[in-house]
């Protein structure tokens, strides 16, 4: 059962560090299209560097697994993100609302499997 949820757990989390990795990317390097994008989402365009730093360092915080500490600040601020992402482009009526649906997906499966393979090395130590 430990090995089956590791599987899922890297895969979810594999999958989720790819999605906020492109993510950040078209942030960085495609930045006139993610402002007008942020733009008619109704949010202001200097929240852009800003998020993708934020993105990035989530990103180093649940792949490394080094601090549960900020890695559960990375799992919550993921989830906020991902919230807001859906509530706007549902208000927008964009269609673009699928890819928040999908992260919060693997955000969810990769956070419950991380408290399960977390727990279960702990009981083994």
């Amino acid at each position: 059962m430990s090995k089956k949820n590791k599987v899922i757990y890297w895969i979810s989390t594999g999958l989720l560090v790819a999605m906020m990795l492109m993510s950040v990317g078209m942030y960085f390097f495609k930045h006139e299209m993610v402002s007008g994008v942020f733009t008619s989402l109704g949010y202001p365009i200097y929240m852009v560097y800003p998020l993708a730093i934020a993105k990035f360092l989530g990103v180093v915080a649940i792949a490394t697994r080094k601090s549960a500490f900020l890695k559960g600040w990375a799992y919550a601020g993921f989830s906020f993100v991902f919230m807001l992402a859906l509530s706007a482009h549902l208000n927008a009526k964009d269609g673009g609302y699928v890819p928040p649906i999908v992260a919060m997906i693997l955000l969810a499966t990769s956070y419950m499997f991380d408290r399960k393979v977390s727990a279960a090395s702990r009981v083994e130590a």
